[in-house]
């Protein structure tokens, strides 16, 4: 079935500038190690825009972040919007443009196999900078400028559209954060991909709508990251997962100073959260958010607990989750979240998940704290703990496992965990496998997870 979009009808709709920067000579981004200034940048947007097909969106491929940015502000431009699948896998490119007829794709690559009209960006370099008198482009507040897909670690993947205001909004919070943490200058290294809403937030929305100056690249491994950062003056900021994060802190690389580390897709564990900051020495801040919502919290995990509301931003505890409002949202959204509340509803705690909490013969426990709990034994290095679709005669579900744990067999893990857990909670079958199928963001496709334990029960 297709996806219906459309922008919002109101009378005299505001824009708002699709770069904020009144100075042309403010720093966009780092691009193989040059400094690309806003007049060059919005040069090179321009220039893209004019060669996009009239059409209603554009799935965004591009793999180099600045490609990225100067695609992403060429299709908003042209009054279309960007498709962002889940994943840049030809089924699922395919999926989100069977859904949004008479789109084309476009990136920096020559693709082959290429999706079905795909567009290459021109060169960049060749493109003059714009004249310094030359009117600064806007957008309309309520355009859909974004289609983000969520990542399918709960089930398929949604379609969550996103207007140039509520970006607007939604980076209003993020900056805030920055600053108060940094100061109004940020340049910022990422490892998550620009197609990801958190990394459409970090990498994109920032350097476009504030004083921040981003690295073009995607560094994956530790040697990268290092050579990433090196590549940009302080103060820097690095926005990372807790899967990029472990594999930094336990490589022993040293990295150029930064001020401060971002992190968000999963929860990041107390112990890590320290170490990371104890090993880099800057404070690690922990953003709280969805596809559906954008970051709207924070927190400091290595001292505090509880997460900080963003300004304008409330939560409603619901029976079965969270109700979230924030500027950026123009209803509340329901999060299968649950929460405690203090300081007059400005901090919460997690308590879990609606869909992660279990129920076997009156007793209780929740999947993110199993899976916390096989992650503490020593020598797992990676796992997760989730629930199989089929029950038994009672209608119970089985709870199975994935562990990285070199040197362990299941037994020794079985036992570790019959010590920290109730039996009934353990999890059968629980398989080792090389590695769990995490996809750019660390996060763990629950289609995968199901896919890579029944490769192992045909073992």
């Amino acid at each position: 079935m297709a996806i219906v979009y459309d922008t919002y009808q109101r009378e005299a709709p505001p824009r708002l500038p699709l770069l904020d920067a009144v100075d042309p000579a403010r720093i966009v981004a780092w691009h193989h190690g040059e400094p690309v200034n806003a007049a060059c940048f919005l040069a090179q947007v321009q220039a893209v825009a004019a060669g996009l097909p009239a059409a209603p969106a554009g799935v965004n491929l591009c793999e180099d972040r600045y490609a990225f940015l100067v695609a992403f502000c060429a299709i908003a431009l042209r009054g279309q919007a960007n498709l962002l699948p889940s994943s840049r896998a030809p089924q699922a490119v395919d999926e989100v443009m069977a859904a949004h007829p008479g789109c084309y794709a476009l990136g920096e690559q020559a693709l082959d196999p290429a999706p079905r009209g795909y567009r290459q960006l021109p060169p960049l370099d060749a493109v003059p900078p714009l004249e310094l008198d030359a009117a600064w482009p806007s957008i309309p507040a309520g355009q859909v400028v974004a289609i983000g897909y969520t990542s399918g670690s709960t089930g398929a993947p949604g379609a969550n559209l996103k207007t140039w205001g509520s970006f607007h909004a939604s980076n209003a919070g993020n900056l805030a954060l920055l600053r108060a943490a940094v100061g109004p200058r940020v340049e910022i290294v990422a490892t998550v991909p620009p197609q990801h809403m958190y990394g459409m937030e970090m990498s994109v929305l920032l350097p476009l709508l504030g004083d921040v100056g981003v690295h073009a690249g995607r560094p994956f491994f530790p040697a990268d990251v290092a050579a990433a950062l090196a590549e940009v003056p302080a103060p820097r900021v690095l926005v990372t997962t807790p899967v990029h994060l472990r594999a930094l802190v336990e490589s022993g690389i040293a990295l150029p100073p930064v001020a401060a580390m971002v992190s968000a897709t999963a929860p990041l564990p107390v112990e890590l959260a320290r170490r990371a900051e104890q090993r880099f020495g800057a404070p690690l801040l922990e953003v709280f958010g969805s596809t559906e919502t954008c970051v709207f919290a924070s927190r400091r995990p290595a001292v505090d607990e509880d997460w900080s509301l963003y300004d304008g931003a409330s939560l409603h505890p619901q029976p079965d989750g969270t109700l979230v409002q924030a500027p950026q949202l123009d209803a509340p959204v329901a999060l299968a979240d649950i929460v405690s509340l203090s300081d007059g509803g400005r901090r919460f705690r997690l308590c879990g998940r609606h869909a992660d909490l279990l129920e076997i013969a009156g007793k209780r426990a929740s999947l993110g704290d199993l899976t916390r709990r096989l992650l503490a034994i020593p020598g797992v290095r990676d796992g997760a703990v989730f629930q199989l679709d089929d029950g038994d005669a009672l209608g119970v579900h089985r709870i199975a496992a994935l562990a990285v744990a070199p040197g362990l067999d299941a037994h020794a893990i079985l036992d570790a965990l019959r010590r920290a857990i109730d039996p009934l909670f353990l999890p059968r079958p629980l398989k080792l496998v090389e590695a769990l199928p995490r996809n750019e963001t660390g996060k763990l496709p629950r289609a995968a997870l199901l896919a890579l334990l029944g490769q192992h029960d045909d073992d």
